[in-house]
């Protein structure tokens, strides 16, 4: 997200604090309006389909990025539908939740993911988001340092 400059109530600039418990904030020196910056939650679904994992790659990522199938809870949204919404909108693949996997904080991008893991079944039919995607086998597939890796990490361990 963007970060704000000026007060959402009454326009007046913000300025750089520092709360009560030493944390960085921006505050709005006339209506007193808090800019708390926390954290958008993110869906992440490892989504299996026929013995492999699929990765997909979003629209300006570089060539050789690919990554779990992720997307913005909506509101008033259950996260366990959200991850099947994100499937189904992403792939055009009908899935079922297998298992929770965790939650994993992804400070670069100020995110904090949820992710499951999913069987999908039907026809890879990318949406609007994606550039690509791949199947990997579950044996060959591997996870990266950060973000989603961590939950394909933890995922991949636990079948072991």
């Amino acid at each position: 997200m963007p970060r704000f400059d000026h007060c959402p109530r009454c326009a007046t600039a913000l300025e750089d604090i520092i709360d009560a418990e030493g944390r960085d904030r921006r505050a709005c020196p006339s209506c007193r309006f808090v800019h708390y910056d926390n954290p958008t939650p993110v869906l992440a679904a490892i989504v299996e389909h026929d013995g492999c994992v699929v990765l997909v790659r979003n629209k300006g990522w570089p060539e050789s990025w690919f990554g779990l199938v992720t997307g913005f809870l909506e509101k008033n949204e259950e996260a366990d539908e959200g991850v099947l919404r994100e499937v189904k909108e992403e792939l055009g693949l009908d899935a079922e939740l297998v298992e929770f996997v965790g939650i994993y904080s992804f400070h670069r991008m100020n995110q904090v993911l949820l992710a499951w893991h999913v069987r999908a079944t039907g026809e890879i039919s990318i949406g609007d988001e994606l550039a690509a995607y791949k199947r990997v086998p579950i044996d060959a597939v591997k996870p990266w340092p950060m973000g989603t890796g961590k939950a394909l990490a933890d995922w991949l361990d636990r079948r072991d």
